[in-house]
């Protein structure tokens, strides 16, 4: 049986050689092929570590000294492993840009390429790259699995897909010894805490994010209260990187299960446009809230970047007094007149089901005023063409007008056993609802102000 050098000797990418040499050849093996690289075995054998390449000698294939390595530039796009595009080579006092693919071996003593003239022009950044010492090592990263912030203390390569990639980080303190003081533990890398790339966040600095496919799906995994905990681990500027690679629904839904001190803290860390964008995504009364913690001229910042209908019930929100029914209600509320059909209702439901607050339709008169709040299962039961008016019966809804007090509030839902209360303005119209939360985040602060937390009742 031929050897794999043996088959690839006439085709074979440079890249892939020059593993052959360094170390033990492996094959091929495409990113989605396996969900975990480092599980292989012969990747794993394959391993080299970033941290012993950076200053070592980058040579012609005739032995004779370019430069030492400063950096290597990785490609940021689709694949769950970054292939390394790059190295930033020191030649004289110039970065000079080399391409990857003229590597003809990698080991920790030396880089080997190709014999070709050299651009000794100083290395510019271009769009979707990140580099692994400048922007990835002693940095924090965060491991979706372990759901933890850790600190890279190395990083390691291997060849993947006839390319060389980024498949796996160490975070172990041994790693990190090892660096600060060469020759400790010996030069080859340990592999015992190695996070395989693919269950990987990594948070760079402004001047480049490894960002894949395969962070994103990960991400998009964890519970919103997990990733809360993890922004809340995290620094600055990983914070807000983490916050720029969430979907806004997702990110918003985080937010909402952060703590005051550390969401405010968030906010003044992003730019005016994405706190914008994630305070609409949240539920009002939960943006409203946050407004209010915020000065005014920030606030008024953030407001100015959302479209008006947004901003302009946000600060009728804020306007509220917290301890009043107006200052704790979500203004999510689906608002239907009596003579829509059920058909209408259905269809309005489906319309808005991505928002969690839809547990029925709230019914109106000609006039705009409060009727009945019906159920889904009602629905669901009756005819489509039946006309809402038929559906409206006792028991009726329990409302409140916006500047009833907090504890008339509490006493009104926990009599009425009702899943929300509805909210209306002084001429009867619906204008919000109060769910059980809301309730429950309304009492919690008030415990200090004679609320006994979790009963409804005054102290």
């Amino acid at each position: 049986m031929k050897t794999p050098q043996t088959k690839v000797k006439k085709k074979v990418n440079p890249v892939a050689k020059g593993f052959a040499t360094a170390t033990k050849i492996v094959s091929p093996i495409t990113p989605k092929a396996s969900a975990k690289a480092l599980e292989r075995k012969n990747i794993r054998a394959a391993l080299v570590s970033f941290a012993s390449l950076v200053g070592c000698p980058v040579k012609n294939e005739d032995g004779s000294v370019i430069g030492k390595l400063v950096d290597v530039v990785v490609q940021n796009g689709n694949e769950t492993y970054p292939a390394v595009s790059g190295l930033i080579v020191r030649v004289g006092q110039s970065k000079a840009y080399i391409d990857g693919a003229r590597i003809t071996k990698l080991s920790p003593k030396e880089i080997v390429l190709q014999a070709k003239s050299i651009n000794l022009g100083d290395f510019q950044r271009r769009p979707g790259e990140s580099l692994l010492d400048a922007d990835v090592l002693d940095h924090q990263i965060v491991d979706v699995n372990g759901l933890r912030v850790v600190r890279t203390s190395d990083l390691y390569l291997a060849p993947l897909d006839k390319e060389i990639r980024l498949v796996g980080v160490d975070v172990s303190f041994r790693s990190f010894v090892r660096r600060i003081f060469p020759g400790t533990f010996g030069r080859k890398p340990g592999v015992d805490q190695v996070i395989d790339w693919a269950s990987v966040a990594s948070l760079a600095d402004d001047g480049g994010v490894v960002r894949t496919t395969a962070t994103r799906e990960a991400l998009s995994k964890l519970r919103p209260a997990d990733i809360a905990d993890i922004i809340e681990d995290l620094e600055g500027r990983e914070q807000s990187a983490l916050i720029e690679l969430l979907d806004p629904d997702l990110a918003a839904d985080a937010l909402e299960e952060m703590e005051d001190d550390e969401l405010q803290g968030l906010l003044r860390g992003i730019s005016d446009e994405r706190a914008a964008e994630l305070l609409s995504h949240m539920e009002p009364d939960e943006s409203a809230e946050v407004l209010r913690d915020l000065d005014e001229e920030h606030s008024e910042s953030i407001l100015a970047q959302m479209a008006p209908a947004m901003a302009k019930q946000l600060r009728r929100l804020v306007e509220f007094d917290e301890t009043h029914a107006g200052g704790i209600m979500t203004t999510h509320i689906l608002i239907v007149k009596e003579s829509d059909t059920v058909s209408d209702a259905l269809k309005l439901l489906v319309e808005h089901r991505e928002r969690d607050i839809s547990d029925g339709v709230t019914v109106v008169d000609s006039k705009g005023k409060l009727l009945d709040h019906i159920q889904i299962i009602e629905l669901i039961a009756a005819k489509p063409s039946e006309k809402l008016e038929s559906l409206v019966a006792a028991p009726f809804p329990t409302a409140v007008g916006i500047e009833t007090p907090l504890e008339e509030v509490i006493e009104e839902f926990s009599s009425n056993r009702g899943s929300s209360v509805i909210v209306v303005d002084e001429k009867g119209k619906p204008v919000g609802r109060i769910l059980a939360d809301d309730i429950i985040d309304a009492m919690v602060p008030a415990e200090s102000s004679g609320f006994a937390q979790g009963s409804g009742a005054l102290s």
